[in-house]
Order: C-alpha cells, then sequence, then structure tokens
C-alpha cells in the first residue's frame, strides 16, 4: 500500500457548530453542509491542499457506515498539526482558533525538540498542534 492520505474525517458531535467553528471561526472555505438527501449522509468538506480534504461528519453517521458502536469521546486518540513558518504565528493561529471557540490547552512556547508550539481543542474535543518547526519548511502558498 502505497502511504497517501487523501480525507481526514473527524466525527462531531453537532456538525453546525463543527462547520461554524472551522468556516467561520478558522476562515476555511467550503461549500458547507451537502448530502443532506442520504441517510447518515450530511457532512461537510474542506480542502486543505492539493489531494488532501478533511471531511466533519456526524459521529453516529460515522458508526453507522462503519458498522461499529459508537463509543465515548476521547482526546487522546489523534491530534492534528498545523505547522507555521514562525513562532509568531504559532501565536496568532491560536488567538484565531480561541476566538473561534477553541479551548486553549497549551499556551505558545519552545518545544523540547527546538520548535515553538501550542494545543488547543476544537469545539468537539478534536486535539490540533500548531508548531513552527525551523527544520520543516512550511510551502509558500
Amino acid at each position: 500500500m502505497q502511504a497517501r492520505l487523501t480525507v481526514i474525517t473527524l466525527g462531531v458531535d453537532d456538525l453546525e457548530r463543527a462547520l461554524r467553528f472551522y468556516r467561520d471561526g478558522l476562515g476555511w472555505a467550503t461549500p458547507g453542509i451537502v448530502g443532506t438527501q442520504y441517510p447518515h449522509g450530511a457532512v461537510v468538506f474542506f480542502e486543505l491542499q492539493p489531494g488532501l480534504k478533511l471531511a466533519l461528519w456526524p459521529r453516529a453517521s460515522l458508526a453507522a457506515d462503519a458498522g461499529v458502536p459508537q463509543g465515548p469521546r476521547s482526546a487522546t486518540e489523534m491530534a492534528l498539526a498545523h505547522n507555521v513558518a514562525t513562532p509568531r504565528e504559532v501565536e496568532a493561529v491560536l488567538a484565531q482558533a480561541e476566538a473561534a471557540g477553541a479551548t486553549v490547552l497549551k499556551r505558545p512556547g519552545p518545544a523540547f525538540w527546538g520548535g515553538w508550539t501550542a494545543q488547543f481543542q476544537d469545539p468537539d474535543g478534536h486535539l490540533w498542534e500548531i508548531a513552527h518547526n525551523p527544520h520543516w519548511p512550511v510551502p509558500v502558498d
């Protein structure tokens, strides 16, 4: 199997609230909720970068589609990271996320590996790290 991701799906408790957080709070473009005509079909997609999308899908729908029971939320099973070019950008992104309703877990500061990081949780408890890693160049949009 070739290592390739094309969609990251986050299970959410309230699709409208999650849409507002990412679209209105973080400023990510989306056509909004699609697939409402299908049972368990309502979903939101964001283009993260060419070839990679983020999907927001109700947790109940995700469980039904996979054929597994819906379990309790857990923030420690996965984390997403957003790398930026400077420590100042770490602070700016965290401020934007906090203004959008994120819960700040870790204020910006030095990381043991030489970078600068902060962490927050979105309204559904998903962990996000904002990081400046001086060893990983960030592509210019």
